[in-house]
């Protein structure tokens, strides 16, 4: 509440509801005329107006035939692709504008948002206020300990109440050490990151409009998230050439940056939840919070709600509990605090009266209305990278991979070439031509979830987890390594080779040299940035570095060719014995190697000693080789049900909601922590595996670096085979980056000598072995080839129709004879296939 006489100084006082209301007026009657969707008059109202000064509103409305219009040089469109956004230029109150959770310079610390990682948020925390409790417990223990100690009393009683007490501090000091490891193992099942809050447009009559709401959270969790988003914001703004406290305390702020209102919902103790409307910075995202800190206001305050305690007005009692939600009031109260310190007789220059004189107010432009309000947050991210990428400040290597990341998705859209080249790159998809470009977009940044790929999948495929982070795996390395089309036959003359209509978008967005001059830094460029692409879709983030090798000047030049076949085909053909197929399938799984609690995949660069190290110093494409010659070099401790198993567990771990516990019920233990300090052991957390016994049943050890270097050395015996690699387009400059040809042995490579004679009993038990997956295998071609017919009868039936419908002539007899002839072929061979199953029914019997 505030005073009737208020206290005069530069800080602006906010607008009545009044004129709020007349500003909302204005902003929808502008947006009418403009064509483009409004914000919620709520938002208008709660978050923009109440961070207006008085006199603010009278200069950005104006009167047009009866009715209130925004002045015709306040506002703006801004035009970004297809999309256009109407933006109010006015200057905000200093303290009026928080931080947003979405700035692309920390894109690296958060997680794509999770319902169960948020869950563990909530418990994480409860698990800070536990280790905050235990430690001042710890803290009393000690002082009543030493008070003891100091009062030198000989009585017996007194020896008595020392022991007593010193038990209880180590009794507090045990229960502090206790929390302290629940917090770590918390944490770590985070990846030691946050999910970043769902954001979505906010909704009238059903229909999205121009601004933002948050998921609902409860209180402590809303503020443990905007206190790690400011803490990394904070993070990346030290590597700034100067202070920008100090530069906004000296010059105030030069240029103008943009903001849009976005909404918290905030849930009580009581279930009901609070909506609040406030802004938010889009672009320069580190200038509002140096403002805060200028004002000595903290962000998660401004948006959760302000303690009444730190801002209290004249001859008003304190109330601690008691938070202030209405931004109007929150402003007012700073306003009248700060201009009462300035008229005072100890106002000195240190304080925030004084420091924040040249930013009471600063020049914002706000999203205020847009033509397409569901794609509204991908139009705000891309104007922040493009605010970063162009500016003068450091970027962090992963942020700025990202980013880029997202510039070439968009390139892909804005030639319309994302879902022609993802139907290239998936021939067998059931519905490529149904793909939902926004829905792709967001998934494949990580912005949304990976449901709009499931038209990839094989009809075969159920759409789970797994399946579709394979798919957007392999969309990721499709759109980053395209192929291109086959290069003709040489002749002595001169050529210009055809690179297709991929490549060039390619080049364009990462400003790439020609075909010509492309060399190795190229390649380990694309390599960085497919490996930061991959690291989004994991909740635990390994080394960017650690994919270092996997592709090479060849996989750009010519195109990363990927096996077309699902991850659930690969499992089976390897199951059947196929080398192949698990040569394919470790390609698939290499992701998951590097993203993982425990990382089996590291870079193998710069100092790895100490005695908490695991594994052995080795690089990518040597843990990759040693993992594919394992399922054909017959080792006696490395059976095929153990790759199989590991492959399974490894490629589910994502997944995971709960720590894997052993068949035994024994605590699991990482395998290389045997002999460590249980102090120093990692905590078991979601997303590790156990390790497999050589018939594949999990053990109580979890697999680690330790585990992975011993059972597949990096030592192990190899064939290379020179014509076959000069044959895929090998020089020495290549070789050394060239991952997914290099140490590769095909299956004619691994086969033992034909001299050999085979011992029949375990010839015998390895088909008893593999013939169930391989009956998987056929019993999945044929329901494939079953869903195929139903297809082409359907689509058969449709021509036919429209064909009627439209009286159009019909095909001529020649092409009807050819494509019946081939349906013939298809049908004797179809019966053929069904006697000689026929005949395996009849062998089974005899097995």
């Amino acid at each position: 509440m505030i005073p009737k006489k208020r206290a005069d100084g530069i800080f602006p006082y906010i607008s009545t509801a009044a004129y709020a209301e007349r500003l909302a007026d204005a902003v929808e009657n502008t947006c009418a005329e403009v064509g483009v969707t409004p914000p919620p008059r709520e938002a208008i109202i709660e978050g923009l107006a109440s961070a207006l000064g008085d006199t603010e509103i009278k200069k950005l409305t104006a009167s047009q035939r009866g009715k209130k219009v925004l002045a015709p040089n306040v506002y703006r469109t801004v035009q970004t692709g297809e999309d256009k956004v109407l933006l109010l230029s006015c200057d905000v109150h200093g303290a009026g504008i928080a931080p947003w959770d979405l700035n692309d310079r920390t894109a690296g610390a958060w997680t794509p948002p999770n319902e169960g990682a948020m869950g563990r948020v909530r418990e994480l925390v409860a698990a800070e206020f536990a280790v905050e409790r235990a430690d001042k417990d710890a803290k009393l223990a000690e002082m009543e300990r030493d008070a003891r100690r100091r009062s030198g009393d000989d009585e017996p009683h007194a020896a008595a109440a020392l022991a007593a007490a010193d038990d209880k501090h180590r009794a507090a000091l045990k229960v502090a050490r206790e929390a302290r490891r629940d917090w770590d193992r918390l944490l770590s099942s985070l990846g030691n990151r946050r999910p970043r809050p769902l954001v979505q447009p906010a909704e009238r009559d059903g229909r999205p409009v121009a601004a933002f709401v948050l998921a609902p959270q409860p209180q402590e969790v809303a503020v443990h998230l905007q206190r790690y988003a400011v803490e990394n914001l904070r993070r990346v703004g030290r590597r700034r050439g100067y202070d920008l406290v100090e530069s906004l305390v000296a010059s105030g702020q030069l240029s103008r940056g943009m903001c849009v209102l976005q909404q918290w919902r905030i849930q009580q103790p009581d279930e009901q939840v609070t909506k609040l409307w406030r802004m938010v910075a889009v672009t320069a995202n580190n200038r509002a919070l140096a403002r805060l800190d200028i004002y000595g206001v903290r962000a998660e305050h401004l948006v959760t709600g302000m303690p009444q305690s730190l801002w209290p007005m004249p001859n008003e009692n304190s109330d601690p509990p008691l938070l202030l939600l209405n931004l109007r009031e929150i402003l007012n109260r700073i306003s009248f605090t700060l201009n009462a310190a300035r008229a005072g007789e100890d106002a000195g220059q240190e304080l925030p009266a004084n420091r924040a004189a040249k930013i009471t107010t600063v020049p914002t432009d706000i999203v205020i209305g847009c033509s397409d309000p569901a794609a509204l947050e991908h139009v705000l991210r891309t104007l922040n990278v493009d605010d970063h990428l162009r500016g003068i400040q450091p970027y962090d290597e992963d942020a700025r991979l990202i980013a880029l990341w997202a510039i070439l998705v968009d390139a892909y859209v804005t030639d319309r070439q994302l879902v022609p080249a993802l139907s290239d790159a998936f021939p067998g998809a059931r519905a490529a031509d149904q793909l939902d470009v926004d829905g792709v977009r967001a998934a494949l940044t990580a912005n949304g979830p990976l449901d709009p790929l499931a038209p990839l999948l094989p009809l075969e495929e159920v759409p789970a987890p797994a399946a579709l982070r394979d798919i957007a795996i392999r969309s990721i390395t499709a759109l980053i390594f395209p192929a291109l089309p086959e290069a003709s036959a040489t002749t002595g003359r001169r050529q210009v080779r055809d690179t297709g209509p991929y490549w060039p978008i390619v080049r364009g967005a990462l400003q790439e040299p020609a075909w010509s001059q492309i060399r190795t830094k190229a390649a380990m460029a694309r390599t960085r940035l497919w490996s930061a692409a991959v690291a989004q879709l994991f909740l635990q983030r390994g080394n960017i570095l650690s994919a270092t090798g996997l592709f090479g000047v060849s996989d750009v030049k010519e195109g990363a060719r990927q096996d077309p076949r699902s991850v659930r085909t690969l499992i089976l053909k390897a199951e059947a014995g196929d080398a192949a197929a698990w040569s394919a399938l470790v390609d698939r799984i290499v992701p998951n190697l590097i993203h993982a609690p425990e990382p089996l995949i590291t870079p193998g660069q710069g100092s790895e000693a100490g005695n908490l190290r695991k594994g052995v110093r080795r690089s990518p494409s040597s843990a990759v080789a040693a993992l594919k010659m394992a399922f054909t070099l017959g080792a006696p401790t490395v059976t095929r049900d153990l790759l199989i198993a590991f492959a399974k567990t490894i490629l589910a771990h994502p997944d995971a909601y709960s720590a894997p516990q052993p068949p035994d019920g024994t605590t699991p233990l990482c395998y290389g922590e045997q002999s460590w300090n249980p102090e120093n052991r990692t905590p078991i957390v979601p997303g590790m595996v156990l390790v497999p016994d050589s018939e594949g049943s999990p053990t109580a050890f979890v697999v680690d670096k330790a585990w992975f270097d011993e059972t597949f050395p990096p030592d192990m015996p190899h064939v290379s085979n020179a014509a076959e690699d000069e044959e895929d387009g090998y020089d020495e400059e290549d070789s050394q980056h060239h991952g997914r040809t290099e140490n590769i042995i095909p299956e004619s490579r691994m086969r033992a000598a034909e001299t050999v004679a085979a011992d029949p009993r375990a010839q015998l038990t390895d088909l008893r072995r593999e013939l169930p997956a391989r009956i998987e295998v056929v019993a999945g071609m044929y329901e494939h080839a079953v869903q195929s017919a139903d297809a082409l009868l359907a689509d058969f039936e449709t021509a036919r129709q429209l064909r009627i419908r439209l009286e159009e002539q019909p095909l001529s007899a020649d092409q009807r004879i050819e494509w019946m002839e081939r349906l013939t072929k298809a049908r004797s061979a179809a019966e053929a296939s069904v006697a000689a199953l026929q005949q395996v029914e009849g062998v089974i019997l005899q097995l």
